[in-house]
């Protein structure tokens, strides 16, 4: 294990044009507020140093080996409406990591000061946010499902100014890397194709070397098809937890296919596939149901910008891209329908099983049933739980109104294995605990009004261990309460 920090500068090497090199703001006193030790473990990196050496080496303020800060460039259709640069506005990619698997990781800071790509703003980043990312990464990551994550949020030891003074931070990100949609938007709407091709190429590379081996148009083609994959089976599992990202844009799309960017994200209470959050989401363009439309959406934007790449024929290549992206409605119906399955103890999903999933979802649509505790209700039954223990752990029974509907599913998962192994598998893939919207504000202000990360600590512990019920945990799994509500979200600045 590493006692110091030594990053790589692939991006950097082979990407120029796509960065401006730049060094992070200088800061009064950085201070290292969470350090994910897990994370640096894995990355196999020394907590202990990184105590002692992190404020400075996670800030920016002084570079570890092999370190070439710069800043990306992207573009981005933001809400449906396209804009040519985008790019790092208070952000810096330090390098890379080398995990002791050979894997490599972006080292990535968020809030370390304006950049020429700032667009007037400001540089900096507040605390609240910076914490909801560590909190939202870190309960995907227990989840299972892929994504972005902190290594550590660190105060800056200076106010930013919003609509009123708040302290500020850096969140230092890992990612599998900060490719995006929209980082092939940027070079496309230049016509740099040579650089279109480098950066292709990189992240094949990158993400999908077992492409290497096509040559010509059908690389590229093969490139989007499994992007497209990565992306639909990412929506579907967020769909399965109940989560909105509530930014769609084709700047928070990873090619990668990871979760990238939490500002106005959350979770859903009760069922209702128009849900939305953010506030500044008007008309619900990316509201829980409008998920999956919305990736093939951003799909055919990367598509876009691959023509040059497939076919020297434009007709042709359109064609060919084409073909390609109306396979994704069928990928996404099956990442769905398997996810589903699961949730509901059904081992090898059919066709057939798709009315059973979406009646159950139009019931609790019908009754503002509770989307994650009505799979832990349905296990619950099928386990014999005592009415008693399941009031201890807040799992709520099953209505009697669902009595229809819940013979059509015993009939269909009671005939190979046991009940009791049914709901003990769903269990293992239905949360009990998810970033509930009232306790993680509940947890950011009392770490930023209050000073008191208490709360925010023992949040984290909860969402480490997500399927596991506890009573004395019950309060994490129970519902917003209607005198907290509506719910709004807000982009993380």
């Amino acid at each position: 294990m590493d006692t110091e920090l030594h990053l790589e500068s692939n991006f950097a090497k082979e990407l120029e044009g796509l960065y401006v090199e730049w060094q992070a703001a200088v800061i009064p006193n950085p201070r290292l507020l969470l350090l994910n030790e897990g994370l640096a473990t894995r990355l196999g990196l020394s907590p202990e140093a990184l105590r002692k050496e992190g404020a400075a080496l996670l800030s920016g303020q002084r570079l570890a080996s092999g370190s070439r800060p710069v800043a990306q460039g992207y573009a981005g259709h933001q809400f449906g409406v396209f804009n040519p640069q985008l790019g790092d506005g208070r952000a810096l990619l330090l390098g890379e990591i080398r995990d002791p698997r050979g894997q490599l990781w972006d080292l990535h800071l968020k809030g370390s000061g304006r950049t020429p790509f700032s667009r007037g703003g400001d540089g900096k980043a507040a605390l609240g946010p910076m914490l909801r990312e560590y909190l939202i990464g870190e309960a995907f990551y227990a989840l299972g499902i892929p994504s972005t994550r902190a290594l550590a949020v660190l105060a800056t030891g200076e106010a930013v100014q919003r609509e009123r003074p708040l302290p500020g931070a850096i969140l230092a990100r890992v990612a599998a890397s900060h490719l995006r949609v929209g980082t092939f938007q940027f070079v496309a709407v230049r016509e740099q194709d040579e650089l279109l091709r480098r950066l292709a190429d990189y992240a094949i590379a990158r993400h999908y070397p077992d492409l290497l081996a096509l040559s010509g148009g059908e690389r590229y083609l093969a490139f989007l098809e499994a992007v497209m994959q990565r992306q639909a089976r990412l929506i579907a599992r967020w769909m399965g937890v109940g989560f909105i990202h509530g930014v769609m844009n084709t700047d928070n799309m990873s090619i990668a296919g990871e979760s990238i960017d939490f500002g106005p994200c959350a979770f859903m209470d009760a069922y209702d596939a128009g849900t939305v959050f953010s506030s500044i989401d008007q008309n619900g363009r990316y509201a829980y149901g409008e998920q999956p439309r919305i990736g093939q959406w951003n799909l055919v934007r990367l598509g876009e910008c691959l023509v040059p790449l497939v076919n020297d024929d434009v007709d042709q290549a359109i064609a060919q891209l084409t073909t390609v992206l109306q396979r994704f409605p069928a990928l996404y119906q099956e990442a769905w329908r398997e996810i589903f399955a699961q949730k509901l103890g059904i081992t090898e999903v059919g066709e057939g099983d798709d009315p059973l999933f979406e009646d159950l979802l139009q019931l609790l649509d019908a009754e503002q049933a509770d989307f994650t505790l009505a799979f832990r209700s349905l296990s619950a039954e099928l386990q014999g739980l005592p009415a008693a223990e399941q009031d201890r752990l807040g799992i709520p029974p099953v209505p009697e109104s669902w009595a229809p509907w819940r013979e059509r599913w015993l009939a269909r998962v009671g005939t190979v294995r046991p009940l009791a192994a049914v709901g003990a598998a769903m269990d293992a893939i239905n949360p009990i605990y998810i970033p509930r919207n009232h306790q993680v504000e509940i947890a950011l202000v009392a770490a930023v009004e209050e000073q008191d990360r208490q709360p925010l600590e023992a949040l984290l512990a909860v969402l480490a261990a997500p399927y596991v019920a506890r009573p004395e945990w019950r309060s994490y799994s129970a519902p917003m309460p209607a005198n907290l509500g509506p719910f709004r979200t807000f982009c993380g600045t």
